[in-house]
């Protein structure tokens, strides 16, 4: 009989790699739901920085191919739109270009060390994840209740803030928790799953509803709407997301233009509120450089320089890729998105596949608010590809 214990134990390949993976998750896992809350212009650093760690953990499978080669098609075609972009930056932090060029890879890291983390150690980042969030949602009861309160306590102990701006930053920051809470109370142990996901929902609402965020308010009805379909049908919702999604980038000039057209414009623009009517303004100013260049569009960052019709961008995303990088560009965002809700299709229900879903579909929504190059955003962007990943990895056995 032959004596098994004086042989070496054979790591599998990768093992190092894996637990290394699982220490970076962790020590990110409180700050998600803490940038979120007091800076979420830090997400992009922090997931950034997750994915300079864990470079080594970098892989681009067969499954992941089409959506990596059309990333980086978009990438080499933004890079290519700025000879004929009419905005030219003047300092090295302004060079869109170049901030995508880096982020495309260390943001491709960071989802890549959530798929490869040792389970034990990613199951405790979805641990540490989960209450945080339960914890920001408790917080934003607070704000709610008190006009901000807290945050203003916190900003106050070390710069003066005006009490609006202070109050519009605790709304901001319901995009963030309005965008991730489904997949964060999935990574929740089983028998705190209700309450933390009972507590991210009602902090997000309450506060949305206590500073104006309609748009978080909106997601927080559209996210458990479409969880729900895409567990009720798992094979068909997901590519019916898929073909919206892709509608959405296509057709979005079109519908501004027929809304423009058909209807009284002007009208429904003042009946809004006054950001509302605002962005209106923009899309309407957008529809009509697009219609000048069509094909390749105006170039990376170009919408900068289209004030005073246009201020920054036109917030909207798929109308700022119509606008800076044409058709060209919005056939290739509609086709991501496309592979990359198509590959959410089951055979059965998973919760972990409802609830990316969920937060793919906030996602989109939001958009409509944000410049689609921003940092943040785009970070915004990883991170529910990381919890996704995260999620839908082999877990452990719950508490």
């Amino acid at each position: 009989m032959t004596d098994n214990s004086a042989r070496p134990v054979r790591r599998s390949p990768g093992r190092g790699i894996d637990v290394w993976c699982g220490w970076v998750l962790i020590a990110a896992a409180p700050l998600f739901p803490a940038l979120g809350y007091l800076a979420p212009l830090g997400l992009a650093a922090l997931v950034a920085l997750v994915g300079l760690l864990c470079l080594p953990a970098v892989r681009i499978d067969d499954d992941d191919r089409p959506a990596a080669i059309i990333l980086f098609a978009v990438l080499i075609w933004a890079a290519v739109s700025t000879t004929w972009s009419p905005y030219h930056p003047t300092k090295l932090g302004q060079t869109t270009i170049l901030k995508l060029a880096l982020e495309l890879p260390l943001f491709w890291s960071a989802i890549s060390a959530a798929r490869r983390a040792d389970p034990r150690l990613r199951e405790r980042a979805l641990h540490i994840v989960a209450w945080g969030c339960a914890l920001f949602g408790a917080v934003l009861i607070v704000e709610a209740l008190s006009q901000g309160a807290i945050y203003k306590t916190l900003h106050v102990a070390y710069e003066p803030i005006r009490a609006d701006l202070a109050e519009s930053n605790v709304g901001h920051s319901t995009q963030v928790l309005g965008l991730i809470w489904p997949l964060a109370a999935c990574g929740a142990p089983r028998t705190l799953r209700p309450w933390f996901a009972l507590a991210m929902f009602v902090g997000a609402g309450a506060a949305a509803l206590a500073f104006g965020y309609d748009s978080s308010v909106l997601g927080l009805v559209l996210a458990p709407l479409v969880a729900l379909c895409v567990w009720r049908w798992p094979v068909g919702a997901p590519r019916l997301m898929a073909l919206a999604a892709a509608a959405l980038f296509l057709l979005t000039p079109a519908a501004i233009w027929a809304v423009r057209h058909f209807l009284d414009y002007e009208a429904i623009q003042r009946a809004l509120p006054r950001t509302d009517a605002l962005r209106l303004g923009y899309w309407s100013h957008a529809i009509d450089w697009i219609r000048d260049r069509p094909f390749r569009g105006w170039g990376l960052d170009a919408s900068r320089e289209f004030g005073p019709g246009i201020v920054l961008h036109p917030h909207n995303n798929p109308l700022q890729i119509w606008l800076e990088l044409g058709a060209i560009g919005a056939v290739a965002a509609a086709a991501f998105w496309g592979v990359a809700l198509t590959r959410l299709s089951r055979p059965e229900p998973s919760l972990a596949t409802a609830a990316t879903g969920a937060c793919v579909a906030a996602y989109l929504l939001f958009g409509v608010n944000f410049g689609v190059w921003q940092d943040w955003w785009l970070a915004l962007g990883a991170l529910v590809a990381m919890l996704a990943a995260m999620n839908a990895a082999p877990r452990e056995a719950e508490a």
